[in-house]
């Protein structure tokens, strides 16, 4: 790789998307500016207890928020848009450009949050150019997705066009008619595309994505063999889906019902901008078709991705107010499991099946196509462009490894590509990329009350692996023990019976009292001053070391200490009692 040769180069930091699926946030900075590309959040993993949503570590822009002149959005996927009002909270984005639909859902979360007021939202049309800053002009190119209103983005800079897909596929037969503007990105592949930042979701499949438009005859075939209702599950943003589902219940004379928040609100997004069209008649709230025939019902709802909370999970828990499930319901899965779902997914399947539902889904019965091109789509985007340099994107690391060997096919030299992670600063000048250096690039995890630690997260996976010992003493004014110590086990596993542990207990506390008492008896001679806190920490310490001996795992322990006020305590008051049982409990400092 050449090493950079001029002062002032572009760079591109992404701070999410890169090895992984999700949270795609990316940094432009040049000079003293900043731009921003989306600010997508990721959803917890099994062993993230408690936590409602990732985020890419943000300490750089904290950091660097002077130089923040606004935002780009390309669509309005949560994990292009969710973390934008979590961000706001922490720095100030002076502008935020984007599609319709996106800035509507996006108005939405900043009010929810309370954070409306810490940007401005504007709207874009195909072919638009805006300014941010000095340096950064962004023209905005249709493209085709999962989601209607979606753009490619070409980044005019000092240096040259910067062209970035965003989340891309080729549908030749659009469901909203907005075509791919192929013809404005050949006229910039004409002129000269300094570097392409493109989509690597679908790098390691050949050929081509589907349509979108191609499920359409097999939920069709579905919907017309369904003997009872209908529950139909796909992603709430997928916008052209759900415009398919709402033709075909038309089609097929069925009311539909929508259930789940998410599904809600984009739905009412879209009809207003109109990128969904059907009557207002076609809907009904759920406990007004009770009284319809089975066969006229349709239910729309969330839960393709089995999350915990969604209604379809929900139901399949029987947990659900208004829906239980009864044989002859045919349930509809219009969506594949994205990676690190698939369990969840199954088992709320499994639960459907176990109480008489017909369940559809698999990628055999063509009732999903993937919003993200394949490999001839990509090979298209950079015969189009034509770009000097390379840069794969949102992805693992497998699919970027592979995006890059489909460039190379197409004849741009491995020196002028770079595979990268988050957090790795990609220098650009006219000359040259290469990677110049990292910020911080971790995770922000978030529950109901904001920001965890690390550390929080770790107790967790550590009382949901090895359980938790609590036990609880009370000491007199003299550090004896008022009663035997209360000890209580949850999630331990252990044959040694209960009454045998309260006394193994008792005897470490007698023992570290006394103990702990000579040692200071040797040091300060008459008068003791009782450290409580200090006499806490050490039980705490004895306990910690019984448990390790006895259990063989590294079960959390919590140790709950009453004693009197703190006072001084005199050896001639305890020199007596002392002599008279080697068993009590002793205080020190």
């Amino acid at each position: 790789m050449t090493k950079s040769t001029t002062t002032s180069a572009l760079k591109i930091i992404p701070l999410g998307g890169l090895h992984e699926i999700g949270k795609n946030t990316c940094v432009f900075e040049y000079d003293d500016e900043i731009m921003l590309l989306d600010a997508g959040l990721a959803f917890p993993s099994d062993g993230m207890h408690g936590v409602n949503i990732v985020l890419p570590d943000m300490t750089y822009l904290r950091e660097n928020r002077h130089k923040i002149k606004g935002m780009i959005v390309t669509h309005g996927h949560e994990d292009h848009i969710g973390g934008i009002a979590f961000h706001l909270k922490q720095f100030d984005i002076p502008l935020i450009y984007g599609p319709r639909l996106a800035m509507a859902l996006l108005q939405g979360k900043l009010e929810e949050a309370g954070v409306a007021n810490k940007t401005k939202l504007h709207t874009v049309q195909p072919r638009e150019v805006v300014r941010l800053g000095e340096h950064f002009f962004v023209e905005f190119i249709r493209n085709t997705h999962s989601m209607a209103d979606s753009f490619t983005v070409a980044l005019h800079t000092p240096l040259g066009v910067v062209i970035h897909t965003g989340d891309f596929k080729i549908d030749h037969t659009p469901v909203d008619g907005e075509f791919f503007d192929f013809q404005r990105l050949a006229e910039h592949g004409e002129k000269g595309v300094l570097c392409l930042i493109s989509d690597s979701t679908n790098s390691e499949v050949p050929g081509s994505t589907p349509s979108e438009r191609s499920v359409f005859p097999n939920l069709d075939r579905v919907f017309a063999q369904a003997p009872g209702r209908l529950m139909v599950t796909t992603f709430a943003s997928s916008v052209h889906r759900i415009n398919m589902i709402l033709e075909l219940a038309q089609k097929h004379e069925r009311t539909v019902s929508v259930v789940g928040r998410s599904m809600l609100n984009v739905i009412a997004h879209a009809r207003n901008l109109g990128y969904i069209k059907c009557p207002d008649s076609l809907f009904e709230p759920l406990h007004s078709i009770r009284h319809l025939p089975d066969h006229k019902v349709l239910i729309l709802t969330t839960g393709s991705q089995g999350e915990p909370m969604a209604a379809l999970s929900r139901i399949a828990r029987k947990e659900h107010r208004q829906i239980q499930i009864r044989r002859g319901d045919t349930v509809v899965f219009s969506a594949n499991p994205i990676p690190g779902n698939t369990i969840s997914v199954v088992n709320t399947i499994d639960q459907l099946m176990m109480q008489g539902a017909q369940v559809v889904y698999g990628r055999d019965k063509g009732i999903h196509v993937s919003g993200h091109g394949c490999q001839e789509d990509q090979k298209l985007m950079i015969a189009l462009t034509r770009p000097k340099f390379f840069l794969p994107v949102h992805g693992e690391h497998r699919m970027l490894i592979k995006h890059s060997q489909t460039a190379q096919s197409m004849g741009i030299p491995t020196e002028n590509m770079v595979i990268i992670q988050n957090g790795d600063i990609v220098e650009l000048t006219p000359d040259a990329i290469q990677i110049a250096g990292k910020v911080p690039a971790g995770i922000e995890l978030m529950d109901r009350s904001g920001i965890l630690k690390a550390q929080v997260l770790e107790e967790r996976q550590r009382l949901a692996e090895d359980g938790l010992v609590t036990v609880a003493a009370s000491l007199g004014t003299e550090g004896q023990l008022m009663a035997p110590p209360e000890v209580h086990l949850r999630g331990v596993v252990t044959a040694i019976e209960t009454s045998k542990w309260q006394k193994w207990v008792q005897e470490t506390l007698e023992m570290g009292i006394r103990n702990r008492w000579d040692r200071v008896v040797e040091e300060q001679g008459d008068t003791l001053e009782v450290d409580w806190d200090s006499l806490k920490a050490h039980l705490e310490r004895e306990l910690a070391g019984l448990l390790r001996r006895e259990l063989q795992t590294k079960a959390s322990l919590l140790f709950l200490l009453q004693h009197p006020p703190a006072t001084a305590v005199s050896l001639s008051q305890t020199a007596g009692r002392r002599s008279r049982t080697r068993s009590a409990a002793r205080v020190a400092s």
